[in-house]
């Protein structure tokens, strides 16, 4: 199952394993996994991961010497994903492309988080694109139920974004993502709990 959904070369695979070697580590493999997913801000990532490491909901890939453990999670956003390696004059750069790293992804078992990021992303940040603008969740407080957001672009600074905000985006995340109570924007400070988020 895990070969069909990301590629590591042959050329990825001799590297890692050189890299693996030089740790003096016995066992130890790589962990890969996409922070962010779905979001314009995913990064995919590859950390060494000793022996005992992986998490139990880790897909285990049995590449040449060495196991890469695949994060439970990420895999729908590393379907078609290659790591690759290509030498250069400098040595050489490993380089890992996901095409769908920054692809919402939504079922019935998507958290709060991943239902109010499809929204935005697919519905909300398109509309508001037209005019220059885009809105991102900051983070969700008060147990998942209000949406903390953060305007950018040509709708930073603009006075309608309050109108937007009420009559457009909390209509339309309320309705769509029903534990939702409120959405806030990150300047209202009548909401202590994501003080930190300033």
């Amino acid at each position: 199952m895990a070969k069909s959904f990301i590629t590591v070369t042959q050329s990825a695979q001799e590297y890692l394993l050189d890299l693996l070697a030089k740790q003096d580590n016995e066992g130890m493999g790589v962990r890969i996994f996409v922070e962010r997913p779905g979001t314009p801000h995913a990064e995919c990532c590859m950390a060494y991961c000793s022996r005992g490491e992986e998490e139990p909901t880790d897909t285990k890939l049995e590449l040449e010497g060495f196991n890469a453990f695949i994060d439970g999670a990420s895999i729908p956003f590393l379907e078609d994903a290659v790591i690759d390696y290509a030498k250069d004059r400098m040595g050489g750069q490993l380089t890992f492309r996901a095409p769908k790293s920054k692809v919402p992804q939504i079922d019935d078992n998507a958290t709060v988080e991943q239902k109010v990021n499809y929204i935005l992303y697919s519905e909300i940040n398109p509309q508001l694109a037209s005019h220059g603008g885009n809105v991102q969740l900051i983070g969700l407080v008060e147990d998942d139920t209000v949406a903390v957001l953060k305007f950018g672009g040509g709708c930073q600074g603009c006075g309608m974004v309050d109108v937007t905000l009420k009559e457009g985006i909390e209509k339309t995340l309320l309705e769509k993502v029903p534990q939702l109570k409120r959405v806030t924007d990150e300047t209202d400070h009548s909401v202590t709990e994501n003080a930190y988020f300033k």
